[in-house]
């Protein structure tokens, strides 16, 4: 008799299975392992970090600035400018810029991932 998955809510290992179905007679949740596992793909999918046109970064890359991006100190980065050995932020503080960086010229800076290009 082949083993079935513990329950994901109360970790009972008394699963029973019904059609497509577990069931768990301890909490009684029922759950689809198929479904439970796409939706996990998906999350997954959902975290990964992915430039202006849709490639997947990951720490250390290079990108590039694909827009010019003024700052409050009359400042501007250049279209253009590249940024080495970038630093993936996967739960940003302002919910927004999801990349940490340092500039020449600049210094350390977060950034949005929708404003550069993988090189």
């Amino acid at each position: 008799m082949e083993k079935l998955e513990n329950c994901p809510k109360c970790n009972s290992e008394y699963t029973y299975e019904v059609d497509h179905l577990l069931h768990c007679p301890e909490c009684f949740h029922e759950w689809n392992p198929e479904i439970d596992a796409a939706k996990e793909a998906e999350r997954e999918a959902a975290k990964q970090i992915r430039d202006a046109n849709g490639n997947i970064l990951s720490d250390g890359d290079t990108v590039s600035v694909i827009q010019d991006l003024k700052l409050k100190a009359n400042m501007t980065i250049k279209r253009g400018t590249i940024v080495k050995n970038i630093r993936l932020i996967e739960n940003p503080s302002d919910g927004i810029h999801n990349i940490d960086c340092k500039i020449d010229g600049f210094g350390d800076m977060l950034l949005k991932s929708s404003v550069v290009k993988k090189v």
